[in-house]
């Protein structure tokens, strides 16, 4: 009978099973760690799996279920997020859920004498309205949507418990992720996805403007590559949030072209039509406003660059929800 090695370093992966933590899990996978899944249902972990994996199902806003998923563990990777995503972040429950998991996870990780190495998703999107292009992380963070503040509220507490020594703490801002869930019955929620849906069922494609809006558009597998170069590069990183983007700004107009074209090649038809509607009221400000970055402080530190083209990007990801009947 073999044991399994218990001197590799502990990673607990909360929000395991969301497109960007099942991502994440799943990049880290590959290495000789112990994993520790958590979310609110069972993670998937493929086969072949060099890491030793525990899968934990939990409800994080409880404070001991929350102690007990990150107890011992030498590196924590947070990319929990409300249920409903940025939308629901008013509701009850998602100031919880968006803040609260964060400070009690500095409570419980800071105990012990340990200084674990805690790792945030956050959101680009929190510096609020861009005041120019591209961003490069200077910008004074002046949020726009409740969603937007409270994910600075999270990083603003981990970086600070950072300064204490509490903690190591690194906050990654993320761009427009897209792509193809890495485990099945994990999918994209995001603009790109939807838009995909859309045109693989016949229908339209719907903007609230005239398409000439940018955004920096980066794939699933290279922002869970950026996830992964932090645990080779903490020491240098630790203390700070850092930005992840393409620094290249895509024309959403052509990118949902694009789309329709791929989707119209994996049913037989011809393109759906990409047009401009009316937008609701909810519509924040930077819905109108283009965003490119400047991840050149991240890169320098840790070699990082996405590796996925878009153009090859936008197709896996119609191929994927061509095959996914329940996200038709």
């Amino acid at each position: 009978m073999t044991t399994e090695p218990t001197d590799r370093p502990l990673v607990a992966v909360l929000g395991a099973t969301g497109f960007v933590g099942s991502a994440v899990l799943a990049a880290l996978a590959g290495r000789e760690l112990r994993l520790r899944a958590v979310a609110r249902r069972p993670a998937a972990v493929s086969d072949g799996a060099r890491a030793q994996v525990e899968v934990v199902t939990a409800d994080l806003t409880d404070r001991a279920a929350l102690a007990a998923a990150v107890k011992d563990a030498d590196v924590v990777i947070h990319t929990l997020l409300c249920e409903g995503g940025w939308r629901a972040a008013a509701e009850p429950g998602g100031e919880q859920v968006n803040v609260g998991v964060m400070r009690d996870l500095l409570k419980t990780a800071a105990g012990g004498g340990r200084r674990p190495l805690v790792i945030y998703a956050g959101a680009a999107s929190q510096v609020g309205a861009p005041p120019r292009e591209p961003l490069d992380g200077s910008e004074e963070d002046r949020p726009g949507t409740v969603y937007d503040a409270q994910k600075l509220a999270a990083e603003r507490l981990l970086l600070k418990a950072s300064e204490a020594g509490l903690v190591r703490g690194v906050g990654l801002r993320l761009p427009t992720v897209y792509g193809e869930g890495t485990v099945a019955g994990t999918a994209d929620r995001g603009v790109v996805a939807a838009m995909a849906r859309r045109a693989l069922a016949g229908q339209e494609i719907t903007l609230w403007h005239d398409g000439t809006v940018r955004r920096d558009l980066v794939h699933i597998a290279d922002i869970a590559a950026a996830f992964v170069a932090v645990l080779d590069h903490a020491d240098e990183l630790a203390g700070r949030a850092w930005l992840l983007g393409a620094g290249r700004g895509d024309a959403l107009g052509d990118v949902f072209r694009t789309v329709a074209r791929h989707a119209a090649a994996r049913t037989d038809a011809a393109a759906v039509p990409v047009v401009s509607v009316q937008p609701p009221a909810h519509a924040p400000t930077t819905d109108f406003l283009s965003v490119t970055i400047d991840s050149a402080p991240f890169r320098s530190v840790t070699g990082w660059r996405p590796r996925v083209a878009l153009e090859e990007g936008l197709q896996r990801t119609v191929a994927a929800l061509s095959h996914a009947p329940h996200d038709r």
